[in-house]
């Protein structure tokens, strides 16, 4: 009778001791998501015509860097997710700093930062040039001559960075990359420069176009998050290494039709 009161007591023992246990997982996990997405719903900010971002394939299905993980870290929080749309980068990092999008994924530069909060490095990305068919440009040496238009998106690094790299060529910043496409057609630039990523899915609505060899830089793709946040940055950096070396984000990847990336390394 003793030992079946002593087991019957143990056992209630280690019941409370698990149900504690769960409840604190549970308190930790709502905790983490409440601090990540105050709202209940995980905002995501995206912009089209970028793996980087979002693209979408031959069936209609949306893909992308920041669209697919975005979602990776909804199911990993229990919550839902909303996909917030917007024309450029710029936008996106804007609407963070003023909290009206909770998460997305893009270069981690020291101005961004001083805007958004950005977790450890995902993916490294090349940058490039892109030239139309028949182009006279065949090489980057070609570039930095009076009267050649580099386009490059509105708000992005490239916009700030490539005045200082090229002093006789003209920059032309483009409103996004669909209006660059446009751009092309109306002879307002003679090339594109942003990451290799987005240079290959521009190429595909560009018969003849062609990435030029080599690069001019890289972007550290990171996960941004409104500032204030910095708490769940143990949890977002276990969670961009978990992606890294479960094989998600590879698929991501593919997806995507991602291409000109490596694997990050955490500094």
């Amino acid at each position: 009778m003793r030992i079946s009161s002593w087991r019957h007591g143990a056992l209630a023992a280690l019941l409370a001791f698990a149900t504690v246990g769960l409840s604190a997982s549970f308190a930790k996990a709502d905790g983490e998501a409440k601090l990540l997405a105050p709202s209940g719903t995980l905002r995501v900010g995206i912009y089209p015509g970028s793996p980087t971002s979002m693209v979408t394939d031959s069936a209609g299905k949306p893909h992308g860097l920041a669209y697919d993980l975005g979602g990776e870290l909804a199911k990993r929080l229990g919550i839902g997710v909303d996909y917030v749309r917007f024309e450029r980068v710029a936008d996106i990092v804007a609407a963070i700093h003023d909290g009206q999008v909770d998460f997305t994924v893009t270069n981690a530069t020291p101005a961004r930062a001083n805007e958004v909060t950005f977790t450890q490095p995902v993916l490294a990305i090349e940058l490039g040039f892109l030239v139309p068919a028949n182009s006279q440009i065949g090489k980057v040496e070609d570039i930095d001559k009076p009267g050649v238009k580099i386009g490059v998106t509105k708000g992005s690094t490239s916009e700030r960075t490539l005045p200082t790299k090229f002093k006789n060529a003209t920059i032309v910043p483009a409103e996004s990359v669909k209006v660059a496409i446009a751009m092309f057609g109306r002879g307002e630039i003679d090339l594109y420069a942003t990451n290799k990523p987005t240079l290959f899915e521009m190429s595909n609505q560009m018969p003849g176009a062609k990435i030029l060899d080599g690069n001019w830089g890289l972007e550290h793709m990171a996960i941004a998050i409104p500032r204030g946040r910095e708490d769940a940055l143990p949890l977002l950096n276990r969670f961009v290494t978990e992606e890294q070396s479960n094989g998600v984000l590879d698929t991501i990847q593919q997806q995507a039709g991602l291409r000109g990336a490596s694997r990050a390394k955490r500094e």
